[in-house]
This record gives C-alpha cells, sequence and structure tokens, in this order.
C-alpha cells in the first residue's frame, strides 16, 4: 500500500483528501502546516506528498527545500496543492523540483490521476529488472510507458562482442550509451611507453562509455570485451532525453559518476601507496564482486589482466597469487581462480 502525505492547513480540505485517497486504496497522512508535514516526511517516509502552498509556520516552498536538501526525501515525488494559477508560481515551483501542480478546487479523479502518474513515474525510475536481455528491455519500457521520454525510440539493439574485440578506441566520437547485458567489459588506457593500465572491469548492470557522451568530447580511454559479452545500445539522443525528462534520473545518474569517481579515487590511492600484496587482495577482492553478479563462485581472467589492473608485472602478479595459494588464500582450478573464503583476502587487505 502506497503511503501519500497530504500537508494542509485547511482542515476540510486536508480531511476530504484524505479520505479521497483512503477510499481509492491508499495510506494517508496528514499534516496541519509545513513544519508539521515535514517532520512527518522525515519520520514516515511517504511515497509521494501533496502540499500546499499558503500555510502558516511553514510554506509550501519552504517545505519542498528543506525536503529536497535531505536524502531521505531528495527524490520523493511532490505535488503542490494551491489556489494560485499564475505562471510565476508554476515556474518556481518547478525549477525547485516540484513534480506537479494541482489547482484548487479540483475534481476527485484529477487528483487521483496525477498521484498515480507520479508513483507510475517514479516506479518506472526505482524497479529493480534483473540485468538481462529482457530485464533492460523492460525498464526502458516502463520509462517509455510512464511518459518520461515519448521520444524514446520503440526498439534497441543489442550487440555481440567476441572476447578481445574492441568496443570504443580512445580519439573517437560516442555515439551511444552502453549497457552491460552479459560478459565482462574492461576499459583501459595506454602510458607513455605503450603498456595497458586497466581503469575498471564492467559486469552486467555496468554502463560503459557516459563520461565522454557527458562532457561531448572524444573517448580519453578504450573499451573491450574480456570475455564474449552482449552489450544494449542506447542512441547518445536518447539517453540524453532520459537525463533532461525528470530531475531525479539527473540526480540518479549523477550519483552513479561520483561513485564511479570515487572508486578510481581509491584505486589510485591503493595503487601509489598500497603494498603489492595489499594491492593484489584488493583486485581480487573486487573482481569477485564482478563475477559474483552471474553467480560465478570463481573467475576465468588472464593474468596480465590482472597484472593490468592491478598495474604491475605479470610475473610480480603470478608470484603473488602463488603466495596467496600456498597461504590458503585462494585456489587455482585449471586455470581460474577461485576465493573460497574472501575474509582471507580482507585480512591482506587490513594488515599489509
Amino acid at each position: 500500500m502506497k503511503t501519500v502525505l497530504i500537508i494542509e492547513d485547511n482542515n476540510d480540505i486536508r480531511e476530504n483528501t484524505a479520505e479521497i485517497l483512503e477510499l481509492a486504496g491508499y495510506r494517508a497522512l496528514t499534516a496541519e502546516n509545513g513544519k508539521i508535514g515535514v517532520q512527518s516526511a522525515l519520520q514516515e517516509n511517504p511515497d509521494i506528498i501533496v502540499c500546499d502552498i499558503m500555510m502558516p509556520e511553514l510554506d509550501g516552498y519552504g517545505v519542498l527545500h528543506l525536503l529536497r536538501k535531505n536524502d531521505l526525501t531528495r527524490y520523493t515525488p511532490f505535488i503542490f496543492l494551491t489556489a494560485k494559477i499564475e505562471r510565476a508560481d508554476f515556474r518556481k515551483g518547478m525549477e525547485m523540483g516540484a513534480d506537479d501542480y494541482i489547482t484548487k478546487p479540483f475534481e476527485e479523479i484529477e487528483l487521483l490521476s496525477a498521484i498515480e502518474q507520479r508513483l507510475k513515474k517514479q516506479d518506472a525510475l526505482t524497479q529493480q529488472f534483473q540485468f538481462s536481455g529482457r530485464g533492460v528491455a523492460d525498464f526502458l519500457q516502463q520509462v517509455k510507458l510512464s511518459g518520461l521520454i515519448p521520444q524514446l525510440s520503440e526498439q534497441y539493439n543489442v550487440e555481440h562482442y567476441a572476447k578481445k574485440q574492441p568496443i570504443y578506441q580512445e580519439g573517437r566520437r560516442p555515439r551511444f550509451l552502453y549497457v552491460v547485458l552479459k560478459g565482462k567489459i574492461k576499459i583501459f588506457r595506454y602510458s607513455d611507453e605503450s603498456k595497458e593500465y586497466i581503469t575498471s572491469i564492467l559486469a552486467p548492470g555496468d554502463f560503459v562509455g557516459y563520461h565522454a557522451l557527458l562532457e561531448n568530447s572524444n573517448y580519453m580511454d578504450n573499451g573491450s570485451a574480456l570475455e564474449d559479452s552482449e552489450l544494449l545500445l542506447v542512441p547518445r539522443d536518447d539517453f540524453f532525453s532520459l537525463l533532461k525528462a525528470d530531475p531525479s534520473v539527473m540526480a540518479r545518474f549523477v550519483q552513479i559518476i561520483s561513485q564511479d569517481v570515487k572508486d578510481k579515487e581509491e584505486r589510485l590511492l591503493q595503487l601509489a601507496y598500497g603494498s603489492l600484496r595489499k594491492r593484489v587482495a584488493v583486485a581480487l577482492l573486487d573482481l569477485l564482486q564482478k563475477y559474483q553478479v552471474e553467480g560465478s563462485p570463481s573467475m576465468e581472467i588472464s593474468r596480465d589482466d590482472i597484472a593490468h589492473y592491478v598495474g604491475t608485472a605479470t610475473e610480480s602478479l603470478i608470484r603473488t597469487l602463488s603466495d596467496f595459494k600456498s597461504e590458503k588464500r585462494i585456489e587455482i582450478r585449471e586455470g581460474r581462480i577461485h576465493i573460497p573464503s574472501p575474509d582471507k583476502l580482507r585480512e591482506v587487505v587490513q594488515f599489509s
């Protein structure tokens, strides 16, 4: 059952609205002013908020401002309920991050339709699909049906990439956002001495190549398949339509980018200051997460690629792997690295 918070200082409107929503199958919460409304939103974490503009204590704009600053309610759908119809009020609210307006007096069906549409859009953004070809296609179809991106293409291509096949190359212009559906992808650069350095290894569900799209620049790195892989190709224009269609879409993608930057900064610190044993242990734990996406208890990846990911010579990596094997931190079976107890590798990270 979805929860709707109604923030309204008029008792009759507040109680009548709550009654309408309860009859429609929602759980309705009420608050008689802005301050109480903010407190209730943070305590109850409703699925959607319907809020009057002109109220004592704290007006609707103040409520929206405070809730958009809080991580818990930053993306909660927010509908203004107001008797004002001046264009300036609409513009101000939308610029602050409101999702919709309902003008008083309103029809019951108008209220229910607005709430249903906003919840439908929110579900399209937050629903967790399995990262398979069908799952990603379902997600994109849900986004399209929600009305977020009416200009979305009817169908996206899914391309197969054989092991070691290039996906994109440094210096080329980006045309697509890639979504990994199957397999593993490595992102890498070359040093001045033409040595390969792997910056990322991506698994099903990961996005590929969005930095160049966002920066409107040529690719600064290279992408290729570590193993037989399948990628969904989202055209550049549709990708930007997705970002522009709803503020929460943009905000969530910014979160993805922020986490990616943070992860890369941590890897650079490891490369700069971590011992080789620690760097190899961190890399193996990271790779294990990527391979466990597909339920694999072990990983089949070349020693050269692991060395390029760690930033060391292949011979040094092989010696470290041999040490880990003798210490029973890993097992090597028919060329595949098996990690029966990740905690034993975490001990290396903690104490090296």
